[in-house]
């Protein structure tokens, strides 16, 4: 039975009117229905097989399914890399877009730069500006010259206190061991350990002094001249844009060169509001920190000279009520030793 629907199948004329479409066949209903018939009582159509050039021919027209599975899978993977292919190439053009507009922007600059450092290029300058941010970078030289001092003293001065400790532990000791001299060995390791106790605490202040301006310094103050820089590179860009506009105005006046004038002027634009708003931000800076800067001294100065005076003057009752003034808390003895739990 399957043969004779085969057969029939296969030797049955389709015809094609003149628009191209296929005639009524009479026989439809019934070729469907032995077909729907071969579908249910056929094999499994992953062994099956598809024949061109009717049935009954060679085996050479014979394509197995599972050649048009892989051919599906191939395709699909074709197109997947192609779509991964397109998405490496547009992100390679934007970089290359970004590297071109790099190039051009640092050839301009290095160009400006160049000849404001031969005098053949002008230069916008801010008088007051500049003389805040020599200032400023003069201030901060200084400033970090008191850092390293102030660091200097607390190191030698540590060492002294260690010593003075060490002192004392040595002359109770020998107080014990020595009876005719107990009361003078006794007597200098209470003034070695009230010393000690005394520079523990100065040392407290000093150290609080220290954080403070090394904060304003590396933080504040460099904040501040980050800022400053930013500023510089960007009048530099404004001054090389603002050169090149120029240039082109003195050109020609052709479609060409209108469009690159366009072009120039809109660039100029944006690096001039860029320009405008980092000097504004810069003065903004400059003002704050000042007032900070004022701040911070006359506090941290108070304090070293109230410490120092009350520590040199045996005022141990000044030195501590000094501490308590600017509310520092000394750290215990072994304070620096991390806990057993730390440890682990």
């Amino acid at each position: 039975m399957t043969d004779s629907i085969m057969s029939k199948a296969a030797t049955m004329e389709i015809p094609i009117n003149s628009n191209g479409d296929t005639g009524t066949l009479a026989e439809d209903d019934s070729l469907e229905q032995d077909l729907q018939q071969v579908m249910v009582s056929g094999p499994n159509l992953n062994e099956t097989s598809i024949v061109s050039g009717g049935y009954g021919g060679t085996a050479e027209g014979i394509i197995p399914t599972s050649s048009i599975k892989g051919s599906n899978m191939h395709h699909s993977s074709s197109s997947s890399s192609m779509t991964a292919e397109e998405v490496t190439r547009g992100v390679a053009v934007e970089k290359l877009e970004t590297m071109k507009k790099w190039g051009f922007n640092t050839y301009k600059c290095t160009k400006q730069m160049i000849s404001e450092r031969f005098g053949r290029g002008s230069r916008t300058v801010d008088l007051e500006l500049e003389a805040q941010i020599e200032v400023l970078r003069d201030t901060k030289k200084k400033y970090e010259s008191v850092l390293r001092l102030a660091r200097a003293l607390t190191n030698h001065f540590y060492n002294m206190v260690q010593t003075q400790h060490a002192l004392g532990d040595t002359f109770a000791d020998l107080s014990q061991k020595s009876p005719e001299l107990r009361d003078e060995f006794g007597y200098n390791a209470e003034t070695q350990k009230l010393l000690c106790k005394n520079g523990e605490t100065l040392l407290g202040a000093i150290n609080f002094f220290v954080s403070s301006i090394n904060t304003l310094v590396k933080k504040t103050m460099e904040d501040t001249l980050m800022t400053i820089k930013m500023y510089e590179n960007a009048r530099l860009e404004f001054d090389a844009y603002r050169s090149d506009l120029e240039e082109l105005s003195l050109g020609p006046r052709d479609a060409v060169a209108m469009a690159r004038i366009d072009a120039a002027q809109q660039q100029y634009q944006v690096q001039k509001d860029k320009y405008e708003r980092l000097r504004s931000d810069v003065i903004i800076k400059l003002k704050f920190l000042e007032e900070n800067k004022v701040k911070v001294m006359h506090k941290q100065l108070l304090l070293f000279h109230n410490a120092i005076s009350a520590y040199f003057a045996g005022n141990q009752q000044q030195l501590e009520q000094t501490l308590k003034q600017f509310n520092i808390k000394l750290r215990p003895p072994g304070a620096d030793k991390p806990s057993w739990l730390e440890e682990q």
